[in-house]
């Protein structure tokens, strides 16, 4: 009774903590760069001195799918998207690096290449990238900054994109959606990470896939409180002969 009871009760405040994840799948299914959260959950006994049948259901693990999502091509010369592994790096308020499949960037009114929430794009040597106004932007597929004065064909290397590519174990996503190493230890530049220019990376989320997990979960959560049900059923069955006795 008591195991039915706690894993049951627990099973459902699980199921329904991965049914808020697979919402947040699906609200981001046109996030671009978006990268799938994934809950599992497993029963653990609690440790008493005197009880044993007591289990709970707890949330092993938190992990992301990692997949690239699709290319799209937006022809915007701020646009880029990373090809297979790696992520563009962005400084945070704090003056720490956080990472990003999100390539929709922009200019601020300072010139300084940043993302659509206002954080700065780092360049090769780690710091934000400045860009001179009034020219044309071309960004090559080492992720090399070049700008053309316009009236003139003279093409100048202004920066490089920061592109990093940490072992994904390390990485974990903040409540903000980027992604950080584990110990928030700043990341060398890989050269081995290609982006393409004029592209956005969609999300990886795969709305069918999500929808027939939430109707799974929907399932699981009905039978849960199902088993509290006749836990209940089987309490009070138990009292009415206890009290004939």
């Amino acid at each position: 009774m008591d195991r039915l009871i706690y894993t049951a009760m627990t099973g459902a405040k699980g199921t329904l903590d991965q049914q808020a994840a697979v919402s947040h799948n699906l609200a981001n299914a046109t996030s671009t760069g978006f990268r799938t959260e994934m809950h599992k959950l497993r029963a653990v006994e609690v440790q008493t001195e005197a009880m044993h049948t007591r289990a709970f259901t707890v949330d092993a693990s938190v992990a992301t799918d990692y997949s690239a999502g699709p290319l799209q091509f937006t022809g915007r010369p701020y646009d880029v998207a990373v090809e297979g592994k790696g992520w563009l790096t962005v400084q945070m308020p704090d003056g720490t690096e956080a990472y990003t499949r999100d390539g929709s960037l922009e200019l601020s009114a300072n010139g300084v290449l940043q993302t659509r929430s206002g954080l700065p794009v780092l360049g090769a040597s780690g710091a934000p990238i400045a860009l001179p106004p009034d020219t044309e932007i071309v960004i090559g597929a080492d992720g090399t900054i070049s700008s053309l004065q316009a009236g003139q064909n003279v093409v100048n290397v202004v920066d490089q994109l920061k592109l990093v590519n940490p072992p994904e174990a390390t990485l974990v996503r903040g409540d903000d959606g980027l992604f950080r190493t584990g110990d928030g230890a700043a990341q060398a530049a890989d050269p081995a990470v290609k982006v393409a220019g004029g592209y956005l990376e969609g999300s990886n989320v795969n709305v069918v896939d999500q929808m027939v997990t939430m109707i799974s979960l929907a399932r699981q959560f009905e039978m849960q409180t199902r088993m509290l049900q006749t836990a209940e059923q089987n309490d009070r069955a138990a009292a009415q002969v206890l009290s004939l006795s």
